[in-house]
């Protein structure tokens, strides 16, 4: 005899084996999604690994605390009045993302690197994207916002502190003073504002690396 089922939304009953398979089959929904979801997610962290990556020299390693060789590189920048990650995030790269898909005099489309760099201010932030290798201002299109500054970085040491998952305006500023106090009992000098730099697409959920680095005042021993 086939047992019954009685709902508490209503008075129909529906045979055991019946809602036997209906959850079966919702499991094997939630499976499919499941699978799809991290197929997904490794197909977007494979491409975003052939991206290329800003050239660093590792120095030092202690903890969660490096210290940075980085070569002078070529930016595409835009400054905007924005005064946190927020606002930066949102009109700044799709400013400086328009230049390198193909808003420029040339029309041309310019590979995406990692990371992007944001310098936030209470007085103004800027936003920078940096150039494929074998580009730089001689062989660049020009851009047609007028906002877009090509500019060449300087070379510098400087100090990074890693964290994962998504960025927004606390994780960076509790990096930032964590970073800060790393330095503090080193007794290491920093330079200027500290910056951060985002390596992945939003659309990226897993294995996200994000980075608030600062210029330090530092003397390699040979």
């Amino acid at each position: 005899m086939v047992g019954y089922l009685i709902l508490k939304t209503g008075h129909r009953t529906f045979p055991v084996a019946v809602c036997y398979i209906f959850m079966k089959f919702i499991a094997i929904i939630l499976i499919s999604l499941l699978l799809i979801f991290f197929l997904f997610q490794s197909f977007v962290k494979r491409n975003t690994s052939n991206i290329e990556d800003q050239p660093y020299r590792v120095i030092q390693k202690s903890g969660d605390l490096e210290i940075r060789y980085y070569p002078s590189a070529t930016l595409a920048t835009v400054k905007t009045d924005a005064r946190n990650y927020r606002e930066l995030s949102s009109s700044g790269f799709r400013r400086v993302a328009g230049y390198i898909f193909g808003n420029n005099e040339d029309g041309a489309k310019i590979a995406m690197t990692s990371p992007v760099h944001m310098d936030i201010r209470e007085t103004g932030s800027s936003m920078s994207f940096v150039m494929p290798s074998g580009y730089d201002s001689s062989n660049l299109p020009k851009p047609t916002d007028s906002g877009i500054e090509i500019s060449r970085s300087n070379a510098e040491y400087a100090a990074a502190l890693s964290f994962s998952g998504y960025a927004s305006d606390k994780t960076i500023s509790e990096h930032a003073a964590k970073l800060e106090s790393l330095l503090a009992q080193k007794s290491i000098k920093p330079l200027g504002n500290y910056r951060f730099l985002g390596y992945d697409p939003p659309y990226q959920l897993i294995g996200r690396r994000n980075e608030v680095i600062v210029a330090i005042e530092w003397k390699e021993t040979e």
